[in-house]
């Protein structure tokens, strides 16, 4: 009955200091942060993204001479 007691002390504090821990917050909210930033950088890509094909195909026409001089 003794180990059965120390077991469930034991697994009491562990929850509890789980519940008062500030670093498992402080991780998760810089998670958050660097989840939001890489969904700006993904829209700003999609947005972008035909205007800088069209600007690489424009570079590849005039490097291969098939623009007008």
């Amino acid at each position: 009955m003794d180990l059965f007691l120390s077991i469930k002390k034991s697994f009491i504090t562990f929850c509890l200091s789980l519940f008062y821990a500030r670093q498992g917050a402080t991780a998760i909210e810089y998670s958050l942060i660097a989840a939001a930033i890489a969904v700006a950088i993904v829209a700003i890509v999609f947005s972008m993204g035909g205007t800088l094909q069209q600007t690489f195909t424009d570079v590849n026409t005039e490097m291969t001479g098939g623009g007008s001089p």
